[in-house]
């Protein structure tokens, strides 16, 4: 990747659309990315019908949404920059790419399965074996967890709910069952056992569920360690998972969520990763990168020791920027010489 700071200065005053298909994952992915790029951009949030959700991407976006119409919701003036992910999203792109002409850069992050001239550039990560000219890849997603956002979570007070646990910290970040993985019956048992070692251990355990962890294993959790300190979040109130990344000493990890890997590996600390039932040859590309770069160990069934140690922090978000804003800048200087804010 290139150097960040000086593709990124001639940017940083232009503008930015993400188009967003509401889902918190793909959105911020392409807020991570637009925030490390310093650029002002809005969120265009759309809402296709059932055709085209079913058919998606390889349907084109219905005429009733009047793209580069006055009073559509995409219609001049065209930003700087525009941005997408997943495969609702990729036709939006695909339309708005010869409506804006060069004045808008486009992105895709990930691979929805559409040609590659869709988008003037796509994203994919490493364990992903497509490659091409206008293809660029990190070895985690892009997120909004920045070193300047992580250090000012870091510098605030622990909330209220963590301050009454012993140190060493340990964020448990839960996952479910997905395409990949299961969570069966003698995996939640597993998982729980270990939590209640590393309690035993005289560590705090700050455990947050996702919306995929089922409810047996919630409450496996939560039998396991109910007689430790722990902080296990019940869906209420405030997300405790930002303060969490920031403030948790160690982490342990489900291997189900690429992103619930790479986002704490923007931290630098010791991620133990617990792998359930099932997998794919894709997780076993990321998890073997992840682990060769030092940032993962896998999780034991009895924790007897609670290790350390240390990594490069991974931030793909400001390598990613730094691609888009250089390649950017090539293509305006072929077109119109040097670019100017």
């Amino acid at each position: 990747m290139p150097s960040q700071e000086m593709p990124l200065s001639a940017v940083r005053c232009r503008t930015g659309w993400i188009i967003s298909d509401g889902k918190a994952g793909h959105e911020g992915q392409c807020r991570g990315v637009f925030e490390a790029m310093g650029l002002a951009y809005e969120v265009k949030r759309i809402a296709p019908g059932r055709l085209q959700q079913a058919l998606a991407p390889y349907v084109p976006v219905a005429r009733s949404e009047r793209l580069g119409q006055p009073g559509s919701t995409f219609a001049p003036p065209w930003p700087d920059f525009a941005i997408a992910a997943g495969r609702l999203t990729a036709p939006y792109i695909r339309a708005l790419k010869p409506l804006a002409g060069r004045a808008t850069y486009t992105i895709i992050l990930q691979d929805p399965k559409v040609p590659l001239t869709t988008a003037d550039l796509f994203w994919m990560p490493d364990h992903d074996p497509k490659r091409a000219a206008n293809i660029i890849t990190t070895l985690v997603a892009p997120h909004g967890f920045s070193p300047a956002r992580l250090a000012a979570l870091r510098d605030a007070a622990p909330p209220a709910a963590f301050q009454s646990l012993p140190r060493p910290w340990i964020g448990v970040l839960v996952g479910g069952d997905g395409s990949s993985y299961r969570f069966t019956e003698a995996d939640q048992k597993r998982l729980a056992t270990a939590l209640r070692s590393i309690a035993q251990l005289g560590a705090g355990l700050l455990i947050t569920p996702s919306r995929r962890t089922p409810p047996s294993l919630v409450a496996a959790i939560a039998e396991a360690t109910a007689e430790f300190p722990r902080f296990l979040w019940d869906g209420s109130g405030e997300n405790p998972y930002p303060a969490m990344l920031a403030q948790a000493d160690r982490f342990v990890v489900t291997a189900d969520s690429i992103n619930m890997s790479g986002e704490p590996a923007a931290t630098g600390k010791p991620i133990h990763l617990f792998t359930p039932s099932g997998g794919s040859a894709k997780f076993q590309r990321f998890h073997g990168a992840l682990a060769r770069h030092g940032v993962t160990r896998p999780l034991p069934d009895e924790v007897t020791v609670l290790d350390d140690w240390n990594y490069v922090p991974l931030y793909a978000a400001a390598d990613i920027a730094s691609a888009i804003a250089e390649r950017w800048q090539r293509r305006r200087a072929m077109l119109s010489g040097k670019a100017q804010c």
